[in-house]
């Protein structure tokens, strides 16, 4: 158990509901959760699943429904100004910085905002842009730099004012995998070298399982299921059936039926004219009755084998479907 003076996030019964046409929408459904400090916190789901409501709460841009939350100790309804001061956010999806000056006087800019004074925005200017790899960079106008230059930019920007709790909104959403790795990177020596708390809402799989100490993976507004990667993926207990099955379909619904299946994801190359079919088992005999319903329908089994769990798998055993399905579904 985090003692509770050890805790730099709490949330208790958080709930969140926006006007609809008819009947609000819950956003938000009595989520409740502990960070310590400097832990890297994971919150995976699909789109619309709640990441973002949470962080908006969290970070004092968005007043709860119901339920409370305290980061560092301070009430986010309450006690905002106080939130405030210890906080930072960034968001992959954001307007990162303005266009038409540099990406130095764009983090100037934003450090004045935090009252820092000027040799020491200088100096903390200097030292994001040499962990960033953005030093070079620092006199270009914000336009004129890459897709992910400016993001490293807008990195930089959340942690200028020494911040003891940083919120991360799908901050490597549409990356190269180099620039990827190096704000993943960036984000893990914080919370290790200065004992920062990191609170990451994404729904790269990938992200989570390198950086991230612990992980909610939240869907509907709920928490399904919490704890460390390797703690979720053991869960699940025996590997995973991934398939490839010819000609391509999108459809693979007779899974369902198969006792013993949790659940199912699938993925179409058109190319090649395959479909890629990953299963959740509860038993290597569902794993063979799955292979086995897959020819009764006609189609070709080309190739089959069993991997490790993924936290992908995770959330497919706990609603039946992968997080690409889920989204189609609730379009739908």
């Amino acid at each position: 158990m985090t003692n509770e003076r050890n805790l730099s996030i709490e949330v208790d019964g958080l709930r969140r509901e926006f006007k609809g046409k008819g009947s609000p929408v819950v956003a938000l459904d009595g989520v409740s959760l502990n960070v310590g400090l400097g832990e890297v916190f994971g919150v995976l789901g699909p789109n619309g699943a709640g990441k973002t409501t949470m962080i908006r709460i969290l970070s004092t841009l968005l007043l709860p429904t119901g339920g409370s939350a305290k980061v560092m100790g301070f009430d986010v309804e309450h006690e905002p100004e106080k939130v405030r001061r210890v906080i930072n956010m960034a968001s992959g999806a954001e307007k990162a910085g303005y266009d038409f000056i540099s990406a130095k006087r764009n983090l100037w800019f934003f450090s004045q905002l935090y009252g820092l004074p000027s040799e020491a925005a200088e100096r903390r200017i200097g030292e994001l842009s040499e962990e960033l790899g953005l030093t070079k960079y620092l006199d270009r106008k914000f336009y004129a730099l890459s897709t992910g230059y400016r993001q490293r930019a807008t990195i930089a920007r959340a942690f200028i004012n020494d911040p003891k709790v940083v919120f991360l909104d799908e901050p490597t959403i549409g990356l190269d995998v180099m620039t990827a790795r190096s704000i993943r990177d960036f984000i893990l020596n914080e919370a290790r070298k200065n004992g920062r708390t990191i609170m990451l809402a994404t729904h790269n799989m990938a992200e989570v399982e390198a950086i991230c100490d612990r992980v909610a993976i939240i869907d509907k507004g709920k928490i399904i299921a919490s704890g460390t990667p390797d703690e979720l993926k053991r869960s699940l207990g025996v590997p995973a059936l991934v398939m490839e099955v010819s000609p391509a379909r999108a459809e693979f619904e007779m899974l369902s039926k198969v006792s013993g299946v949790k659940g199912f994801t699938s993925s179409t190359e058109e190319e090649r004219g395959v479909s890629t079919v990953q299963v959740v088992v509860e038993s290597d005999a569902a794993a063979r009755a799955a292979e086995e319903a897959v020819r009764k329908e006609g189609l070709k089994v080309d190739a089959s084998w069993r991997k490790q769990a993924t936290l992908e798998e995770v959330f497919v055993a706990l609603v039946g479907r992968g997080f690409k399905e889920r989204e189609e579904q609730d379009v739908v």
